[in-house]
């Protein structure tokens, strides 16, 4: 049994995903519920063939708590695992597929899945990856193999044993030692992930979902379901694509339509280009923070729809502060956040003790959106679990009317696109490198993509350059991850505490005041 919370401290619902799906599936059997370019499928075949999915598991073994991991696009196979998962009460661990594949093969052994399902577009990464792991398991392919096994499988519903605390998916996140780590959401948790957007007008029931956003990330999966839940259509889209979700939403209603930092400015250029009206949406956007306010202004009044002010993570879903949202045609220079239903917030100085008001704090979250820790990671488990309360490494600071502040990471992050980046992901691989003799990776605002890393390096090889450093990096962390700018600094100028650590918030303000750096020193790719 891996090394995991069986619970945060709240009380089970009862409930599981399992049950609630098939609920939908009765009542709304005629009704669609996936609908891409491979043609659609109703709840009711949706049921019957996640039932085939969750028998074929079955004759191989898997059952609780039983980890399988994906490899895939976005596609209907993948929400047919999912949904075959939580019958079973076994966990889907989302990998993802733009990786290096050393991190990659990281991710896969950390799991250790006993079935791993992938598509014919990254069948080959596989060829790339030696963990024993991945020798140990069955491994699926989508296509005639996948649709084989299911026509050989009984056509009847399995046995229900899941529990509501049973791990339904694992979404990787990164992590401050560098290596990802395998955030476990339970059956309980999504279903209070589903109850908390309905609650706070992120989703419906009924309403439709376009999910553009990778299934390994938040974003798709965890919509996917609480659209499912919902008795809502899921509008599956491969990648981001602003033409197709344009196409859409001038086409049927959605609900909420999820555009991250890094999206908006392209899909305002398709929206006007668009030569039908847009259909109403109930709200738009994420991560309001990253995005330039005059973007926020226009893409709102584009959809007729306000802009969601959110802040949560893959840990704790939409909660602790996602509820506040920006009146359309708004450019908000204020971005304190609202409280999420169904979960408390406390901030707590270094000695654990609560805040006052207006004082910085971390963020430490109880409730039962949370995810069931780390997959074994016990040591970081224990860490950050106390009594029920996540610690998020997070800092805000609360106003007198109880809206949030964001201040600061406690542990840096990089929020880039709508992915996390850690410095210590990319400083790892350069610290590998004789000609480096130092390095510090921090943010810069974007644009385009809200925050980018930049590389701070002390050259121990006179003759190294801006690109040698980048191909230190390439092939061996995601390309999202690569610094967008290196900047050579010599040991002494690098500013540190007395007890030696680097100060970024520091090398944060070098960034501000030196945009127009040196171009002998300063290269940016």
């Amino acid at each position: 049994m891996p090394h995991m919370l069986s619970s945060v401290g709240t009380a089970s619902f009862g409930l599981t995903v399992s049950g609630m799906f098939r609920h939908q599936a009765r009542y709304n059997a005629a009704h669609i519920a996936l609908e891409s370019r491979a043609g659609a499928l109703t709840f009711s075949e949706l049921d019957r063939r996640s039932d085939c999915v969750a028998n074929a598991l079955g004759t191989l073994g898997i059952g609780i708590r039983d980890c399988i991991a994906v490899l895939s696009e976005n596609c209907q196979e993948f929400v047919e695992v999912q949904v075959a998962a939580a019958k079973l009460g076994a966990v889907v661990a989302c990998q993802n597929w733009r990786l290096a594949d050393a991190e990659l093969e990281y991710c896969i052994e950390l799991v250790a899945p006993k079935v791993l399902f992938v598509s014919e577009r990254f069948a080959g990464r596989l060829t790339g990856i030696s963990c024993p792991s991945l020798k140990l398991c069955t491994i699926i392919s989508y296509g005639d193999d996948y649709e084989a096994r299911l026509r050989l499988a009984q056509d009847m519903p399995p046995t229900d044993a899941a529990q509501s605390e049973d791990p339904w998916v694992i979404l990787y996140t990164s992590g401050t030692t560098g290596l990802p780590k395998a955030a476990t959401i339970s059956q309980r948790a999504i279903i209070a992930r589903c109850a908390i957007a309905n609650l706070d007008g992120a989703a419906r029931p009924g309403a439709s979902y376009i999910a553009w956003a990778p299934m390994f990330h938040m974003a798709s999966t965890d919509n996917i379901l609480i659209t499912l839940l919902n008795g809502g259509k899921v509008i599956l889209q491969d990648g981001f694509d602003p033409e197709a979700i344009v196409h859409t939403i001038t086409h049927q209603e959605v609900g909420a339509l999820s555009l991250m930092p890094a999206t908006i400015g392209t899909v305002i250029e398709a929206i006007k280009k668009a030569r039908r009206p847009i259909l109403p949406i109930m709200c738009t956007g994420a991560m309001a923070d990253l995005v330039p306010p005059h973007q926020i202004a226009e893409i709102t009044r584009l959809l007729n729809a306000p802009f969601r002010n959110t802040f949560g993570s893959t840990e704790t879903g939409l909660a602790p502060a996602s509820r506040g949202m920006f009146n359309i045609g708004l450019a908000p220079t204020n971005f304190a956040k609202t409280q999420s239903s169904l979960c408390e917030v406390r901030l707590l100085d270094i000695e654990g003790q609560a805040v006052p008001d207006g004082e910085p704090g971390e963020v430490s979250v109880r409730g039962p959106s949370l995810f069931s820790g780390y997959w074994n990671n016990p040591e970081t488990n224990r860490t950050l679990f106390h009594a029920g309360w996540y610690c998020m490494g997070d800092v805000m600071s609360r106003n007198p009317d109880g809206t949030l502040n964001f201040v600061d990471r406690v542990k840096y992050l990089i929020k880039s696109g709508g992915e996390n980046i850690y410095p210590a992901e990319i400083e790892r691989i350069l610290l590998k490198s004789s000609r480096i003799a130092d390095v510090s990776v921090v943010r810069q605002p974007d644009d385009h993509w809200g925050e980018v890393p930049v590389a701070f390096v002390v050259a121990a090889d006179p003759q190294l350059d801006a690109e040698a450093v980048m191909q230190l990096c390439r092939g061996r962390i995601a390309n999202y991850k690569l610094p967008k700018r290196v900047i050579f600094i010599p040991a002494d100028e690098v500013p540190r505490t007395p007890l030696g650590k680097i100060q970024r918030h520091l090398l944060e303000e070098r960034l501000r005041s030196d945009r127009a750096a040196n171009p002998m020193t300063t290269s940016i790719l």
